[in-house]
This record gives structure tokens, C-alpha cells and sequence, in this order.
């Protein structure tokens, strides 16, 4: 019979049996998820994942990434790398089940947590680039899973974050080459970044380390919180949504759409560019130029090449599968809306 513990965060979680993910209760994933319990199982769960994904899927790109990242922290475990091998093992395997248990729940038709939704949700979209999939990737997995996977793996090693920081940080430099190469296999040389403007100054604003970083802030902060589970539930959810908001970003499409071309407008060309709309008011008075002499424009001018986005509007998430209904889950756009408080489109 399934009994009842406390996760890091605060939550009552079901114990389905031995050797498997302790499941939330409120996760509405019906079948048990057999937890990874050594590095290399994790290995092979991922391949499996992978085996069975597209290549230009957005979470078989995600995948690939990790798979290379469980790979090299594997290899690593068995020289004087680690200070604490046995540590970082149980580590990598309780952080790798929060994926695993992600995956379970889009595999079953279910939502998973609101930081894995934007990545699942735009995984299929066609203006989304195969790095703002690996990155967005990243984000959830580091920004939420990671520090309640340090936080439960204290509490089951009955250790406190501190004995685990130097191991901890000592990632972070691994991880960099990881992103550094990734980076440069997926987008490869300098031409491609030029020519890329928009997608360049969209992966300026995040890295790896900065993520650990705060991660780390963050796990501090939970294990103080410990003993206040209802504070710990709080913290945790507002986790989920900061990452998933920040998911939301890195997921911007920034090719071509069709389909999206199509309901914002005509598509731009080179010799009609679009003008930006301003509701209820003209850029210039009928007739007159924009830059006419001694008439100043009514609204700033913007760059001619500036990119058009349909105004509150979020990504259009993948298609739904054949005979799935409306109402059989959450659409992850307005869910993540939700969990901010902002206004639907």
C-alpha cells in the first residue's frame, strides 16, 4: 500500500512502492515512474526517451543535450574528480527522476509542471530554433528541478547543502563546455550568429552558470524553509512559474510561420514594409510624408527592420492528438497566464 511522506517543497507525496519517484499527489500522472537508481540506468533511460523521439523535436534537442551532460558527469565519478562520488551519483539520479517524471505526464496525456509546459507545448513549432529548445530545456530542469533535487538529496543522505557546494560548483565548469559545445554544434559558425540578430541577443541573456547560481540561492533558501512546509509549497510553486514565465522567452519563435504570418497579416517584403499599428491613430496625416518638414511624427518611428509579433499574444502551442478534447487538459498557454496573473490573449 502506497504511504505518505513529505518532498523537499512541502509536499505530501505518495510513496507507490520501492524504487520509484515519489509522486505529488495533485500530479495527475495514474501510473507509477521506476526511478533511475544508479547514473548509468539514467543513461540508458534517456536513450530510450531519445530512440523513440523525432530528431527536430523540441524535447529530443533537450534530450540530446542531457545525454551528453549525464555522460560526462558518469565518467567522472570514478576518479578523484568528485569529493564526494557517492553523493553526486544519488544526486544525478534524483534530479534525472523530476525529467523522467515530466516526460511521464506529456507522455500520458497529463500536464507536467508549468516550467517543463512551455517546451513541451512549442516542441513541434516551426520558428523555434533547436538551441531556444536546449536552452529552454535547461532552464527547467536547473532553475526548479535542480534545487529540490539537492534539497531531497540532504534530506535522504541526512546531510546539509554545504557538505554537497563544493561537488556542486564544481559542475558548473563541466557544464559551461557542455553549453559551449552545444552551442556551436547547433548554430555553427560566426556568419550564422551575424545573419541571426534577433536569436543572438536572445541567448545573451541566459547561461548556464547563472542558472546554477541561482539554483543554488535557491536550494539555501528551501532548506531554511524546511520546517515551514506551507512557506516551502510557496516557494517552490513560485520556482515552477518564474521558470516556466522564462521558458515562455526563450521559446519566442523567431522564423518564419506561415500559419502566424497569415493571422498577424500580410507577411513584410523588401518593398513594402509593414508599418507597426497604433490603435485608433495614424503614424502621419493622410498625404503628408512621415519626416515632412515642420510637422513632427505624431508616435517615435521605429526601425524599419523591426520584427512584427502579434501584440499579447503568446506561441501557438503543437497540435493535439487525433480525438483529444478540449477539455481533456489545461492548454499550457493560458495555464502558464494563469500562474502569472496576467491576462489571457
Amino acid at each position: 500500500m502506497p504511504g505518505t511522506t513529505m518532498a523537499a517543497d512541502g509536499t505530501p507525496v505518495a510513496v507507490l512502492a520501492a524504487n520509484t519517484v515519489a509522486v505529488p499527489v495533485a500530479t495527475p500522472v495514474t501510473a507509477p515512474v521506476t526511478a533511475p537508481v544508479t547514473v548509468e540506468e539514467v543513461v540508458g533511460r534517456l536513450r530510450e526517451i531519445g530512440a523513440g523521439l523525432p530528431p527536430a523535436d523540441g524535447v529530443a534537442v533537450f534530450n540530446r543535450l542531457y545525454l551528453t551532460v549525464t555522460e560526462a558527469v558518469r565518467d567522472r565519478l570514478g576518479g578523484s574528480y568528485f569529493a564526494d562520488p557517492a553523493a553526486m551519483a544519488e544526486l544525478d539520479t534524483v534530479f534525472a527522476g523530476r525529467y523522467l517524471l515530466a516526460v511521464a505526464a506529456d507522455t500520458a496525456g497529463q500536464e507536467p509542471p508549468a516550467c517543463w509546459r512551455p517546451l513541451f507545448a512549442l516542441r513541434a513549432h516551426p520558428g523555434v530554433h533547436p538551441l531556444q529548445f536546449a536552452l529552454a530545456g535547461m532552464n527547467a530542469h536547473i532553475q526548479h528541478d535542480l534545487p529540490l533535487a539537492v534539497v531531497d538529496t540532504c534530506l535522504r543522505r541526512g546531510c546539509e547543502p554545504a557538505g554537497l557546494a563544493a561537488d556542486y560548483h564544481r559542475i558548473n565548469g563541466l557544464l559551461a563546455e557542455v553549453e559551449t559545445a552545444v552551442r556551436e554544434e547547433l548554430m555553427p559558425g560566426p556568419d550564422v550568429l551575424e545573419r541571426a540578430e534577433p536569436l543572438t541577443h536572445l541567448l545573451g541573456v541566459w547561461s548556464v552558470e547563472a542558472a546554477r547560481e541561482g539554483a543554488w540561492s535557491a536550494v539555501q533558501a528551501l532548506w531554511e524553509l524546511r520546517a515551514v512546509p506551507t512557506a516551502a509549497r510557496a516557494f517552490a510553486a513560485a520556482l515552477d512559474c518564474s521558470a516556466g514565465l522564462l521558458g515562455h522567452a526563450l521559446l519566442l519563435p523567431l522564423g518564419p510561420h506561415p500559419a502566424r504570418d497569415a493571422a498577424c497579416g500580410a507577411p513584410r517584403t523588401a518593398d513594402a514594409p509593414a508599418a507597426p499599428a497604433v490603435p485608433g491613430k495614424a503614424l502621419h496625416a493622410p498625404g503628408t510624408a512621415p519626416d515632412a518638414p515642420g510637422k513632427a511624427p505624431d508616435v517615435p518611428r521605429k526601425a524599419p527592420d523591426a520584427p512584427r509579433t502579434a501584440a499579447g499574444r503568446l506561441p501557438e502551442a503543437r497540435n493535439r492528438p487525433a480525438g483529444e478534447g478540449e477539455g481533456a487538459r489545461a492548454r499550457p498557454d493560458q495555464a502558464q497566464l494563469e500562474c502569472s496573473g496576467l491576462p489571457s490573449a
